[in-house]
């Protein structure tokens, strides 16, 4: 049931997902190099799973998506692309493959790519800021983005990231580490949808809560999926941490200690979700949905 709701979603909103970016990318430069580096990162897939959820919050508070609220909401998949193509280059994790296509280093030379993540990092404010959303709700988007975005969120992780490998991290150290890295912009995208749904505590709390089970519980699927699977499946480079000496929760726990993790994490979700609901009165299915992308 769960699966379905999930899919039936995806099918709604992935494809509006992805012609609102396609028809506003079209001319986000008059650099043509640079648009077109732009366009291949952002267009090239992807699970839009950060907006999703964004929209998810909306629809559980039966809030009609307007297109000040999409616009706001799928701004945040231009913050993600940036993370991912600088995330890529030689000088982070060296990765020739996303999405099963070249890089954008690979296909456009490092410096376009760090340039078309230069640019893509203050377009996602500028969608913010000219939503059409009101002038207090886009202060407290843009303040969440920066914060998950910035030094203490996705960029810190970054750094304990890089500077830590080949440093067997302790579990608490290593929570934090994906805590930054990879649950920022996942709390934020939960928090998008609270702050646009104008969510009040103690409901607001739990969805949040909700947020950080599911950011842990998607970094340990990713590190799972890094042992267990084939490039061609993950459209990606496997078996890459390990031979790095990167610090995921296999290296640390074992294969079978990531999978406990795992199902600890999911439960801590579903807990918050039924809290959340409790507190509001409200059904929570559509989010407790989401927790199906980690059954395999």
């Amino acid at each position: 049931m769960s699966e379905t709701l999930l899919k039936s979603f995806e099918t709604t909103w992935v494809p509006r997902i992805n012609t609102y970016l396609d028809e506003n990318l079209r001319d986000c430069s008059d650099r043509e190099i640079l648009t077109a580096a732009i366009r291949y990162s952002v267009l090239a897939g992807g699970k839009r799973l950060r907006p999703l959820l964004t929209l998810a919050v909306l629809t559980s508070f039966d809030q009609p998506v307007t297109a000040a609220n999409l616009r706001a909401s799928v701004a945040l998949e231009l913050m993600h692309t940036y993370s991912l193509i600088h995330d890529d280059l030689p000088a982070m994790d060296n990765d020739r493959l996303r999405r099963g296509e070249p890089t954008s280093h690979v296909k456009f030379g490092e410096d376009i790519a760090i340039l078309a993540g230069d640019a893509l990092q203050p377009l996602s404010f500028q969608w913010l800021a000219d939503s059409g959303l009101p002038a207090t709700m886009v202060a407290h988007l843009t303040l969440g983005l920066a914060q998950a975005s910035g030094p203490r969120g996705m960029v810190a992780g970054q750094v304990a990231d890089v500077k830590n490998t080949g440093h067997q991290l302790a579990l608490p150290a290593l929570r934090q580490l994906h805590r930054e890295k990879t649950g920022a912009l996942i709390h934020y995208a939960v928090a998008a949808g609270v702050i646009q749904a104008q969510v009040a505590d103690p409901v607001a709390h739990e969805l949040l809560a909700f947020a950080d089970a599911f950011g842990l519980a998607f970094q340990i699927y990713d590190d799972i999926l890094d042992v267990t699977s084939t490039p061609a499946e993950l459209g990606k480079a496997t078996h890459k941490d390990a031979d790095e000496q990167k610090n995921t929760y296999p290296e640390l726990l074992g294969l079978a200690g990531a999978k406990a993790a795992l199902k600890t994490a999911l439960a801590t979700a579903t807990s918050a979700l039924q809290r959340a609901s409790k507190d509001s009165q409200r059904d929570f299915e559509l989010l407790a949905s989401f927790l199906t992308y980690f059954t395999d």
